[in-house]
């Protein structure tokens, strides 16, 4: 009897540590993203979206935000962060490589 509370416990504690390793299904998350306009929101969503688990991705210009939800056991904020950033904005992060900032259109060439 004595053995069975004992297996008992330690598998309740083995479970309950399992469930606490778990990560979010639908972590939020703000991201600083630099841009000027519609043209800009359109590319920062796309490259958002292109990220497999992002499930919302919505870019302010006047606060210049990327407010994301995203499934953390499929992504993490870099993968989203590093997509972004190589559609050629830069996030807080992460800089937008040279290249991809020189293709912009000159109205979305952000001050850097």
């Amino acid at each position: 009897m004595k053995n069975i509370i004992v297996i008992l416990l330690v598998s309740f504690f083995g479970f309950t540590a399992q469930a606490q390793d778990k990560k979010n299904k639908s972590a939020k998350a703000d991201v600083e993203v630099k841009g000027n306009c519609d043209m800009c929101k359109k590319r920062i969503e796309k490259a958002a979206y292109s990220v497999a688990g992002v499930k919302s991705a919505v870019w302010h210009s006047d606060d210049q935000v990327l407010h994301l939800v995203y499934n953390e056991q499929k992504c993490s904020l870099e993968d989203v962060e590093k997509s972004v950033a190589k559609a050629g904005h830069d996030t807080k992060d992460v800089k937008a490589p040279e290249d991809s900032y020189n293709d912009l259109h000159t109205c979305c060439q952000y001050d850097r």
